[in-house]
């Protein structure tokens, strides 16, 4: 009966391992077959190929400081060049429209100074249908007037070439906070819930329903 048991529990041992191994062997190429299906198919499609996409900040900054807008292709926002090249196609226009009235004034304003009376491109500057002598304040009235638009488009001159250098500043630091936060994750989900919730009660072992705000932000 000790010989009859200690067969009959061998042969259960061997069955059990023999199992064992089956299904271990039998998981391992089930995982390596699927594996290598896996691994075609992404070989087909191209996926092992695929680089995540990330602008270098640095290199946004200088191309953009070299080539206007340039940074912003380098991030592929293709939609702002449009905006970027009107702001300075409006910038442009201001520096040349106040530089070329300031110098015409200023050359008008010297030539009713001096004493050359073939300098007489002020004469050019009078509304229509005035003279020297019918305009307001006579010659001398001109001339202050003359000074006071020179001037004044002097000004206009310098303040459109500060506002392009400020211009070319915003452009220059949009694009590098663009690169920055490129791959930042913002969730769409920023929805309140409220929902009853129960609160711990410090004045007594019961707790007390009381309602809940939870705002989800990522």
């Amino acid at each position: 009966m000790f010989f009859l048991f200690a067969n009959l529990l061998r042969a259960n041992v061997n069955n059990a391992d023999s199992l064992y191994i089956n299904a271990d062997s039998l998981s391992k190429s089930s995982t390596f077959s699927d594996s290598k299906k896996i691994r075609k198919i992404k070989q087909t499609i191209g996926i092992d190929s695929v680089e995540v996409f990330k602008p270098d900040p640095v290199r946004v900054v200088w191309m953009g400081a070299i080539i206007p807008g340039y940074g912003q292709i380098i991030n592929r926002r293709y939609w702002k060049l449009p905006i970027v090249y009107a702001g300075f196609l409006g910038c442009a226009y201001a520096i040349t429209l106040n530089s070329t009235r300031y110098e015409t004034y200023k050359q008008a304003y010297r030539d009713i100074t001096d004493a050359n009376e073939l300098s007489t491109s002020y004469l050019n500057l009078l509304p229509s249908g005035y003279s020297i002598n019918s305009y307001p304040g006579g010659i001398s009235g001109l001339e202050n007037n003359l000074k006071t638009f020179y001037e004044q488009y002097r000004r206009n001159r310098d303040l459109s070439i500060i506002a392009t250098i400020g211009y070319y500043a915003v452009v220059l630091v949009e694009a590098y906070v663009d690169a920055q936060l490129f791959d930042f994750d913002i969730s769409p989900d920023l929805s309140m819930h409220i929902k009853p919730a129960l609160l711990k009660n410090s004045y007594g072992s019961t707790k007390t329903l009381g309602v809940q705000f939870s705002l989800n932000i990522k």
